[in-house]
């Protein structure tokens, strides 16, 4: 996986939490870099924790998984990417997920449901031969970054550019897993 094709994943991958990080900056009352640390490290840590989780689940599998791993690979970010796009042009607003609070528990679980569908990115980066623990960090960086960048965003711009970086994102993963496929299929 090139260094480009590791970035549009990374950015992708961080398009749920950046979404997420937008809410938290229209809640809270006073933004604090601190404030926007601690959001960024959540969805960072967690963004970077996930893939690796996955990446050591598809090496445990490989042998089994070997002979279709580009379709799998292509199944599992298109459905995230579709998945995304769903949640992009839902209806839901995402008022339930605009409380401005920074709780352990709060912030716990907004990490882990931002981040599942790094788990099965993850999966994917066993089957690629990606080195992972250099895509992790880059991962766990861009998310870092973006999560930073979005509780400013809210804060200043609202909640206007949400949909349209989920939907990014989610366009992003399925042009990937499709580029996978193609590739291995030989098209490319």
């Amino acid at each position: 996986m090139s260094l480009l094709e590791l970035f549009l994943v990374a950015v992708g991958l961080s398009m749920d939490a950046f979404a997420v990080s937008v809410c938290k900056g229209l809640a809270l009352k006073n933004i604090r870099l601190g404030d926007s640390a601690a959001v960024g490290l959540w969805f960072g840590g967690f963004q970077a924790l996930m893939p690796l989780i996955g990446y050591f689940l598809g090496t445990s599998f490989e042998k089994y998984v070997t002979p279709v791993d580009h379709w799998v690979a292509f199944a599992l970010l298109a459905a995230i990417g579709v998945n995304m796009i769903r949640e992009a042009l839902s209806k839901d607003d995402g008022d339930d997920e605009a409380d401005g609070s920074l709780a352990f528990k709060t912030m716990l679980m907004l990490s882990i449901a931002t981040s599942i569908d790094a788990l099965a990115v993850g999966i994917t980066f066993a089957f690629l031969q990606v080195h992972i623990f250099a895509a992790v960090c880059f991962i766990g960086a861009t998310t870092f970054a973006l999560s930073m960048a979005g509780v400013k965003a809210g804060s200043v711009f609202g909640a206007r550019y949400k949909a349209r970086a989920e939907l990014a994102g989610g366009a992003v993963l399925i042009l990937l897993g499709l580029k996978i496929l193609l590739d291995h299929l030989g098209a490319f």
